[in-house]
This record gives structure tokens, C-alpha cells and sequence, in this order.
């Protein structure tokens, strides 16, 4: 995705919804390359259009996530993808930053296998050759494209990886790590039992906002990377529980 269309993404992250003579003018460029843009755009499903207006996709589902802070996404996945090396395996769970990263290393490493329980990830990344994908079975999730339940444990269990890149919905100083979905959380804590090194890749904002679900697996976070608006206290406490903090670009 060029720069162009990223800062159409966070406009629309800001706004919802803009009209097209609008984002021209903003973005300097021509009403016909602002349309292009959008055609290829609401291709993927993140940008809707509506009677000379672009709106963004819901955030309820992956594809209106993925629209969200998409430029900020994208910079945290290409620091995350520098711990990764070719021919690695790894593990990726459901997400819209996850789902970045997938796509970051499919373009810059060779010979990757990426296990990962997300049914979106799997077909985000279907156009490039020189990967292996496993698909870890279970109930799929509509909304988010995941696939959860006590058939991900049996499936990973086959695994052992040194790296797991994991997305969160929230943390909390009282109780670390969290999701706003029970099922989820599950399958990252169960896919999490199979690697050595779990890393967080997630906007700083996640770090403001709780969930409801804990993931119970702060003692075992050994990176979290994300943008440099983290609050000063949260880092202090991450760090006290051993986890570095990487900040991207």
C-alpha cells in the first residue's frame, strides 16, 4: 500500500467519513487519483463509498480493524519483523496488527512457515509463494475470522516455535494483558504454551483502554513493540516484569 492510501486510511480513522473533493485537496493530487485510490481501497474492504463520500469500514470486524491506525500498524510491523530470520517458523494469532506483520514478512523474508489459528491471515497472505501456512483447526469466528476452541490446543501442540507475535485489545496495571473475547483469549493462551518467546505487537493507545478478559500471560511476554505514545508508567512496569519495550519509527 503506497503512502498515499495510508493517509487516506488515517483520515478516515480521525473523520469516518470525507467527502472526495475534500481528501483531493488535502492529499494534493487530482479527483481521478483520489478515486483510483478508493477503488483499490474498497477493494480490500477497509473504505466504503456513498454518493461523492469515503467512509471507513466498521470496526466490529477485521477488515474495518485493519483500516484503523493502519499507518501506525504498519510501522510497528516492520520493527517487529526485524526478530524474525528466513526459513524461521512461527507463530501469528488473529488480528489486524498480526495481520500486517504476516504481510510485512511475506515481503521481506524468504522460506517462512507461519502457523497461525486466523482464517483472514491465511488468505491476506495467499498471494505470495515462498511461505509455508498452517492453519490450526477449530470453530471459526465470523467476525473476526478466527479460528478458537479446544481443537487449537490439540493442533499446536504438534508445534514448538521460538517466537509467537500475539495483538491485544487492552492492558491494565492490575491484570496485564488483555482481550474483550473469551474464546480468543483461550487460543492465545493455548497457542502460547508452545513458544519460547511471546512478543506483542500493538498501537501504544491498547495500553490505555482494559478489556474485560485477562490473557494471563504477562510472566511469559518477552517483547512488546509498539508506537511511541506508550504511557511513561506502563513501560516502568513492564520492565520491571523482565519485558523489553521497542518503540517503531
Amino acid at each position: 500500500m503506497n503512502g498515499r492510501k495510508d493517509r487516506i486510511l488515517e483520515l478516515l480513522t480521525k473523520e469516518k467519513r470525507i467527502n472526495v473533493n475534500a481528501l483531493s485537496n488535502l492529499l494534493g493530487v487530482s479527483q481521478v487519483t483520489i478515486r483510483k485510490d478508493l477503488d483499490s481501497l474498497e477493494q480490500t474492504g477497509m473504505v466504503k463509498r456513498e454518493h461523492g463520500f469515503a467512509i471507513l469500514a466498521s470496526e466490529n470486524d477485521i477488515l474495518g480493524r485493519l483500516a484503523y491506525h493502519h499507518e501506525i500498524k504498519k510501522q510497528i510491523a516492520l520493527k517487529a519483523a526485524e526478530l524474525v530470520d528466513d526459513n524461521e517458523t512461527i507463530m501469528i494469532e488473529s488480528g489486524s496488527c498480526c495481520a500486517i506483520l504476516a504481510q510485512v514478512l511475506c515481503e521481506k523474508k524468504k522460506g517462512l512457515s507461519i502457523i497461525t489459528n486466523s482464517a483472514f491471515i491465511a488468505d491476506y497472505i495467499r498471494s505470495y509463494t515462498d511461505f509455508e501456512i498452517v492453519l490450526l483447526g477449530g470453530i471459526y469466528q465470523h467476525d473476526s475470522q478466527a479460528i478458537v476452541g479446544p481443537m487449537v490446543r490439540l493442533c499446536c501442540e504438534n508445534f514448538w516455535v521460538d517466537k509467537y507475535f500475539i495483538g491485544l485489545d487492552g492492558y491494565s496495571p492490575k491484570i496485564g494483558f488483555t482481550n474483550r473475547d473469551q474464546l480468543r483469549a483461550q487460543a492465545v493462551r493455548d497457542m502460547a504454551h508452545q513458544a519460547e518467546h511471546i512478543i506483542v505487537v500493538t498501537e501504544s493507545e491498547k495500553f490505555n483502554k482494559p478489556s474485560n478478559v485477562p490473557l494471563n500471560i504477562t510472566n511469559k511476554v518477552s517483547f512488546v513493540i509498539t508506537d511511541k505514545n506508550m504511557p511513561a508508567d506502563i513501560h516502568s512496569q513492564l520492565a520491571e516484569n523482565n519485558i523489553v519495550v521497542e518503540y517503531c519509527e
